[in-house]
C-alpha cells in the first residue's frame, strides 16, 4: 500500500511538471511572435542599374501600441533600415486605446525622415480623426487624404499618393479621392491606402506601387502554407495579407502585417509584427 502511494505521487509530481513544461512553452511560444521584425521587400523600377536605390518604411496598424520607452525598438529599427521616407499607412491611432504612444512614436521619427500618412479605419471609429490630422500637420509629418506630394529621393522624383480609409465613404466618393491621387505623370508613383482588399479599385489606375496594411497579417498564419487565418473585410483564408503581389494591371502591391500587438483580444502565432523596407 505504501508503495502504491509513493508511486501514485510520483505519478502526480510527473504530470504537474509535463503540464509546466507546456504552459511555459506556450508562454514562450506567445511572447516569440510578439517581437517585431524587419522585412525587407526589393522592387526593380526598371531605371539605370547605376542609380541609387531609395528605401521607405512601411509603417501600419500600430494602434498606438507600447514598444519600449519612448517607443526605441521601431526607432531603432528605422534607424538601422536607413530609411529614406516613412510611410503610414493607417491605424497608427486607435479607437479605443489612448494615443501616448502613437505620439511619442511620431515625434522621434518626425524630425528624423520624410513622413505621409492616410487614415485607417479604426482612427475613423474614433472621434479624434480630425484633431489626430492637424497633430500630425502640426510636427511635420504629410497628411494625405485624396491627393500627392512629390519627394526627391537621391535625384530620383517619387510622387507619394494617398487616400483615406473608405470606412465612412461611397464608392464612387472613394474613387474620386484615388482620381486626386494619381497625376498620370511619368514618375514613380506610390499609393499609401489602408485596405489591401480593394484591388478592384487599384487595377484602373497606373500607381507603380500599392502600400496597405489593415490585414494584421491574418492574425494566425499556418506555417506550412505561409496562408492567414482571418483578415478584416477579407474573412478567413484571406488573400492579401503578408509581402509582395503583383495585381492584374501590374501594379505591385505590398501589404505589412503591421504591428498591433496588445490590441488584439488573441495572440499573433507565426505572425510577428514588423516594419516593410521597401528599396526601390
Amino acid at each position: 500500500m505504501a508503495e502504491e502511494k509513493k508511486t501514485h505521487k510520483k505519478s502526480k509530481k510527473k504530470k504537474r511538471h509535463i503540464f509546466r513544461n507546456i504552459i511555459l512553452f506556450i508562454i514562450v511560444f506567445v511572447l516569440w511572435f510578439e517581437i517585431p521584425v524587419t522585412e525587407e521587400i526589393h522592387i526593380d523600377d526598371g531605371g539605370n542599374e547605376q542609380e541609387q536605390p531609395a528605401r521607405f518604411a512601411l509603417v501600419t496598424d500600430l494602434h498606438s501600441c507600447y514598444y519600449g520607452k519612448n517607443q526605441k525598438t521601431l526607432v531603432k529599427m528605422l534607424k538601422k533600415g536607413k530609411a529614406d521616407a516613412v510611410l503610414l499607412s493607417g491605424d497608427i491611432f486607435d479607437n479605443k486605446f489612448g494615443d501616448k504612444n502613437a505620439k511619442i512614436f511620431l515625434e522621434q521619427i518626425a524630425d528624423s525622415y520624410p513622413c505621409f500618412y492616410v487614415a485607417g479605419n479604426h482612427e475613423f471609429w474614433s472621434d479624434s480623426m480630425d484633431e489626430w490630422k492637424e497633430y500630425l500637420r502640426g510636427i511635420g509629418v504629410t497628411v494625405l487624404e485624396g491627393n500627392f506630394e512629390t519627394i526627391e529621393i537621391k535625384g530620383k522624383t517619387y510622387e507619394i499618393c494617398g487616400v483615406d480609409d473608405p470606412t465612412y465613404m461611397s464608392d464612387d466618393e472613394w474613387r474620386a479621392q484615388l482620381d486626386g491621387a494619381y497625376s498620370g505623370s511619368d514618375n514613380y508613383k506610390i499609393l499609401l491606402s489602408h485596405r489591401p482588399e480593394r484591388v478592384d479599385f487599384y487595377d484602373d489606375y497606373n500607381f507603380d506601387l500599392v502600400v496597405c496594411g489593415h490585414a494584421h497579417g491574418g492574425q494566425w498564419i499556418n506555417p506550412f502554407t505561409g496562408l492567414g487565418t482571418l483578415a478584416p473585410d477579407q474573412g478567413y483564408w484571406p488573400k492579401y495579407v503578408d509581402g509582395l503581389y503583383t495585381l492584374s494591371n501590374g501594379t505591385n502591391m505590398v501589404v505589412s502585417r503591421g504591428l498591433c500587438r496588445e490590441r488584439m483580444p488573441y495572440p499573433r502565432f507565426f505572425n510577428h509584427p514588423e516594419i516593410v523596407m521597401i528599396e526601390i
